[in-house]
């Protein structure tokens, strides 16, 4: 039986061996590079509502252009300003809103908040504005940390903000990234992501940082140390982009020698294998993307001596600063912020709240503004001050007047619109009433530049999000539902 089994085996297996079949040979698959960061990994998911066409009709209307229009109109369709003037003809089906005796604007832009990440109610359990862990965490993004429910969003918005930019706090040197959002409501960061604005970059000079890790004895604690912090962290960035600059031209290298058939394989050439990636530095990567002018800088920053250093740090790593945030002592270097393309974002009076502000002045706004080329901005940085963002533009510009400076409204409403849509990279998308941008439009009741101003109706791309004639039953934020004097109840 044991020998009859043995032949059986013997002649299966010489029948497997002889149905096999032939061996294919190797050929050599197409090896993709590997890229130095993914394509935009958290894209928005922002989708405008549909929009009824809309006639505003007879107002007095501050196009964010420097003009002024009087008894004009804005038409706006499919979520679009379609065209601003006199005497314009409504479509067909077009809804038509009687503007008499009031102003129409841009929507606002704040181009420094902290909603979401420090949101309502102010716990530590919503306090995620700062990763105070290191003096440079450029590895964080703000919006990985918005929470969209925040209630600060709606009364934003009744205030007129139709875009806003959510920064993380100034106790880093190099805090991480921010991002820009459209004001809608929504139960996700990624649909209220203003499409295609590009991130910006915070960063802080003088005190925070320093007092902040300076009082755990550790680096910074001198402003000597910032600038060391800020040039170590940009230096190590400029070689990280060297090595994937150095793969990339090697992997260039192993195509075009793949490329080739004519060239003989050799056994043991280390160039037959692809060359390895770099590992992936989440911090480096941030900074080697604001010094290729993909993420713009934004920096909180006081005092003008610092600006000038902020300046020069740029120059030797080659990144662009779009705007000093806060920016006290502006007014001391106007010139040379407009000679170098930077915004000042600022607040109208804020003064004394440590050494660093007591140079504060409330001509700094109209001041920053005034050479050839200046860009003024009014910010909030505070939930409560974004609410009243037009009340602000109104004092700097009062105080501006005072100064001499015949500072107009159709000239002011740009530091609220405009000029932050250019610091924030969207000024070819919204931030005036041109035909084209976004249907980002505020109906105030009379002029925004007074204390009895209120934002009687605000569109964003079109959509009216707030009416104050006829408030919605619910809160836009679900926290709100069922609370005491937040809506109908459940």
């Amino acid at each position: 039986m044991h020998g009859i089994r043995y032949l059986l085996c013997c002649a299966l297996l010489t029948s497997a061996c002889a149905g096999a079949p032939p061996q294919e040979e190797k050929t050599d698959k197409k090896v993709e590079a590997v890229p130095a960061a993914p394509a935009n990994p958290y894209p928005s998911t922002y989708q405008a509502a549909a929009a009824t066409a809309t006639l505003i009709r007879g107002a007095t209307v501050l196009t964010g252009t420097g003009t002024r229009l009087d008894n004009a109109d804005v038409l706006i369709a499919n979520g679009r300003i379609e065209a601003v003037g006199q005497n314009l003809t409504a479509p067909a089906g077009a809804r038509v809103i009687d503007a008499s005796g009031r102003w129409v604007t841009p929507g606002l832009i704040d181009v420094h908040s902290h909603l979401g990440v420090y949101a309502s109610p102010g716990v530590n359990a919503s306090g995620d504005g700062n990763e105070a862990t290191d003096p440079v965490t450029a590895n964080v993004w703000a919006e990985h940390g918005v929470w969209p429910q925040d209630p600060g969003f709606e009364t934003a918005l009744e205030g007129g903000i139709t875009s806003l930019q959510i920064l993380p706090g100034s106790a880093n040197l190099i805090g991480g990234r921010g991002v820009t959002l459209k004001n809608v409501p929504a139960t996700s960061y990624q649909a209220m992501k203003f499409p295609n604005a590009p991130q910006g970059l915070k960063m802080a000079c003088g005190e925070n940082p320093k007092r902040n890790y300076g009082g755990q004895m550790r680096a910074p604690s001198t402003r000597m140390g910032n600038v060391a912090g800020y040039r170590q962290a940009f230096a190590d960035a400029q070689d990280y982009r060297e090595q994937w600059n150095k793969y990339e031209r090697d992997f260039a290298a192993y195509q075009k020698k793949h490329a080739d058939k004519s060239k003989e394989k050799k056994d043991g050439d280390d160039a037959d294998e692809p060359p390895v990636p770099p590992k992936r530095d989440l911090e480096a990567e941030t900074l080697v993307a604001a010094m290729n002018g993909d993420i713009l800088v934004h920096i909180h920053c006081y005092r003008s001596d610092e600006m000038s250093i902020m300046l020069d740090l740029s120059k030797e790593f080659g990144f662009k600063i779009s705007a000093f945030h806060h920016a006290i002592e502006a007014y001391k270097i106007a010139d040379k912020l407009a000679a170098n393309g930077v915004c000042g974002a600022e607040w109208a009076d804020w003064w004394g709240g440590k050494m660093e502000m007591f140079d504060g002045i409330q001509e700094n706004i109209a001041l920053t503004d005034l050479p050839k080329g200046g860009c003024a901005i009014v910010h909030s940085d505070s939930d409560e001050g974004i609410q009243r963002l037009n009340q602000e533009a109104a004092k700097a510009m009062s105080r501006g007047n005072r100064a001499g400076l015949n500072i107009t409204p159709e000239h002011a409403i740009r530091w609220l619109t405009a000029n932050p849509a250019r610091a924030l990279g969207i000024d070819q998308l919204t931030g005036t009433l041109e035909p084209g941008k976004m249907a980002d439009v505020v109906i105030w009741n009379g002029t925004p530049f007074s204390v009895y101003a209120l934002a009687e109706q605000v569109f964003v791309d079109g959509v009216v999000e707030f009416d104050r004639a006829h408030p919605s039953p619910q809160p836009r934020s679900d926290f709100l539902l069922g609370q005491p004097g937040a809506g109908v109840q459940p």
